[in-house]
């Protein structure tokens, strides 16, 4: 264990800006983050920098108007709104005598709060263990000395040492244990491919209320809070639609401005759902006063990640929260976007339209001849859902009027050797 100053839950956020003042936004999502976490906000304050400072990330001078704030509020822990170094951050729990946490330190809090899966927890405590090795320095007050004394004659080696060597042996197992957990995943996502299942994911940024559109469309019934990161852990389920098509739906944690690196490279298996899926919806919260900014920082994770060149579809969600000054007809660049409400059940009928629009593209519609033989591909049909209506024939076959994907139908005909009458193509 780190010999750390006593944690707590009174909480004083400090905004920094880098060559700006902190946006209002900025400032409410961090004091949103920090209740996500579970604290108290007793006190704020904010500052601006040019540049980071070497020993403190901010001034001298505003160290010491945060050590009187802190005594004024009894806040027993320090957000910071910045990623900070290692030394930065041992240099101001020194001179403050409290408990910091960047940002970072921060989400990857949440986010060990919100694993509930295997995977999940195997993720967020790889993240935590390759955040703690360049920290390991911070919390002891013993590290300069050997081991020595009757019974603890060790190697030779440090205290400081021997914890490296232990975070290190257990980073190479968490990220074995994943690999394999990444295999399984991977085998599950060929076998989708094989049957020629087309995923949709729900991407977003953070509290966009893409569970509750995934519950609304789906049928399911996971938990949903109006919290930022309530869903952490993937879940796929499948789409219930008309017609032929199986789509499956993935519900995906939500993004946020400047994920942590090690959370990025942890999460890989899980984002690989978000690269590979056949179309991604991303959901915007229509109510947020800042969705248009919100919606350019998930591009830019999506390019990160490697999910840029995904077919993507606007959703604007929570419609019926949304200003009077909100206007679901597109403008500018954004095509074909959808204006739906989770909750009410608003344009969830034209979303699924526009779903099933993207992921089949070409259908075939006609009628089609079986032969009394021929009731193993009558079974298929219907199994997939393809089969608009029917007439028994009295040599004992069936006559089908049959709507269904243009691969699907050139699969059949190949393997079965079908003919059909009167097919035509469906855009």
């Amino acid at each position: 264990m780190l010999d750390r100053p006593r944690s707590g839950e009174r909480a004083l956020l400090l905004h920094v800006g880098l060559k700006r003042p902190c946006f209002d936004d900025e400032i409410q999502e961090f004091h949103a983050l920090a209740e996500s976490a579970g604290a108290t906000v007793v006190a704020e304050m904010t500052a601006r920098r040019d540049r980071p400072d070497p020993k403190f990330y901010i001034g001298s001078g505003k160290v010491e108007e945060i050590a009187a704030q802190v005594r004024d509020s009894r806040a027993e822990l320090i957000l910071v709104n910045q990623p900070l170094r290692p030394g930065q951050e041992r240099n101001l729990e020194k001179a403050l005598n409290t408990r910091v946490l960047d940002r970072n330190g921060l989400i990857l809090d949440i986010f060990a709060q919100r694993a509930a899966t295997f995977e999940g927890k195997l993720q967020v405590e790889l993240a935590q263990h390759e955040h703690l090795a360049t920290r390991l320095v911070r919390g002891w007050t013993h590290l300069e000395r050997q081991k020595g004394g009757i019974g603890l004659r060790g190697p030779g080696e440090t205290q400081l040492e021997t914890d490296r060597r232990l975070v290190s042996r257990r980073i190479r197992h968490l990220r074995e244990r994943l690999e394999r957990v990444e295999r399984q995943r991977e085998a599950s996502r060929k076998e989708r491919q094989r049957a020629e299942v087309p995923t949709v994911a729900l991407v977003g940024y953070t509290n966009a209320g893409k569970t509750t559109l995934f519950n609304a469309l789906s049928g399911a019934h996971l938990l949903t809070k109006d919290q930022l990161f309530a869903t952490l852990d993937p879940t796929i389920r499948r789409l219930p639609l008309d017609g032929s098509e199986e789509v499956l739906i993935a519900d995906t944690v939500g993004f946020v401005r400047d994920l942590p690196h090690e959370l990025v490279a942890a999460f890989r298996a899980t984002l690989t759902e978000t690269r590979e899926a056949a179309l991604l919806v991303h959901v915007i919260d229509a109510s947020d006063p800042h969705h248009e900014d919100r919606r350019r920082q998930v591009e830019t994770v999506l390019n990160e990640i490697g999910a840029a060149e995904v077919p993507c579809l606007p959703v604007y969600n929570k419609i019926d929260r949304a200003g009077a000054d909100f206007l679901c007809e597109p403008e500018g660049p954004l095509p074909n976007r959808y204006c739906v409400s989770a909750v009410t059940g608003s344009g969830l009928a034209e979303l699924r339209a526009a779903i099933v629009a993207r992921v089949s593209g070409e259908r075939f519609v006609g009628e089609l001849h079986l032969g009394p033989q021929q009731s193993r591909v009558r079974a298929k049909l219907f199994e997939w859902h393809a089969v608009r209506g029917e007439t028994a024939d009295p040599d004992g076959g069936w006559t089908m009027a049959v709507e269904l994907p243009a691969q699907r139908w050139r699969q059949l005909r190949d393997q079965e050797g079908l003919a059909a009458e009167e097919f035509g193509r469906k855009a």
